[in-house]
């Protein structure tokens, strides 16, 4: 890669696209291309087609996608499936017909069977069925993958296929109701502690067990796989589409989680949880041991990128 490579960042004021343009100018890169999405719907592949008729992509990450938590994604199922879906087809008919030199399809961990083994490997995908609650946004990802798996050997298009564990960090949704368990957490404890209630109602049982990657580590492992020579990725996946795993390894609770939250935050009440609401998946540590071998490793443990977070909302 020349630092004065065009490299367009799909959702860049996202939670981790706005991680992957913070890291690339800190790396010096110049040539970076974003797209406004009220100015340009990314599901609408001929404005996007319109937008680049003159402008070259080398490299293009597809941070761009609907995401949220428990009960955003199992009471919009419609909206989780067809949006991802549609983002991803245009992205990807973008990638071919520009003949991007690399692209980076971000999935996520849910396209995994529920009762997967555990650390769950990328070998894993199709062998189960999946957690209900978010099924249709894995489903999405899934034809996503089988769409850049046709890509790749068909047309000998360079992706790279990244699945995160749970992400958090900088400009996520802190939606109480809609947001991811970190963000939605933290939003519940900050006002339980503001309005000095006592007691603090959580999703679930507490018991599920969860991986978390602060976004600006996994903004590393990207570029990591945006730089990696083509010739390395064709020897170690045997010219497959690569599928690779990003996580910490450091599992934790969610009623420990959310015990570290409210330490952080200085919430001295009391944390229940409301049994009748769905915990989702019971562990979803994955085996990230291929990303390793690339030589890649996360440099932010949990306790700091939690206090990160924290201290830039007080």
């Amino acid at each position: 890669m020349k630092k004065s490579d065009n490299i367009f960042i799909a959702g860049h004021k996202g939670l981790v696209g706005s991680a992957v343009l913070n890291l690339l100018r800190d790396k010096g890169f110049t040539n970076l291309i974003t797209i406004d999405r009220n100015k340009i719907d990314l599901k609408d592949s001929n404005k996007l087609d319109n937008f680049f008729k003159n402008k070259k992509i080398d490299y293009m990450v597809m941070a761009a996608a609907k995401a949220g938590g428990i009960i955003a994604n199992s009471s919009n199922q419609k909206d989780f499936f067809l949006e991802n879906i549609e983002i991803q087809n245009s992205l990807l008919k973008l990638a071919l017909k520009k003949r991007i030199k690399r692209t980076i399809y971000l999935g996520t961990s849910c396209i995994y069977p529920k009762f997967s083994k555990v650390p769950i490997k990328e070998e894993s995908l199709l062998t189960g069925t999946l957690e209900k609650t978010n099924q249709c946004y894995a489903i999405a990802k899934i034809a996503g993958i089988k769409l850049c798996e046709a890509l790749f050997e068909d047309y000998n298009l360079d992706i790279v296929c990244l699945m995160p564990t749970n992400v958090y960090g900088d400009n996520d949704n802190f939606n109480k109701v809609t947001g991811h368990v970190i963000p939605a957490i933290i939003s519940k404890i900050e006002e339980a502690k503001n309005n000095n209630n006592k007691i603090v109602k959580l999703l679930g049982t507490g018991k599920p067990l969860r991986e978390f990657i602060h976004n600006d580590d996994l903004a590393d492992s990207i570029f990591k796989c945006l730089a990696v020579n083509k010739k390395v990725l064709k020897k170690k996946y045997k010219f497959k589409l690569p599928i690779i795993n990003v996580g910490t390894n450091e599992e934790v609770s969610i009623k420990n989680l959310s015990k570290l939250i409210a330490k952080l935050i200085k919430y001295n009440g009391k944390i229940e949880f409301d049994h009748k609401s769905p915990d989702g998946t019971h562990r979803k540590r994955l085996n990230s041991s291929k990303i390793r071998n690339l030589g890649w490793k996360p440099k932010i443990k949990l306790v700091d990128g939690l206090k990160k977070v924290i201290e830039k909302r007080i």
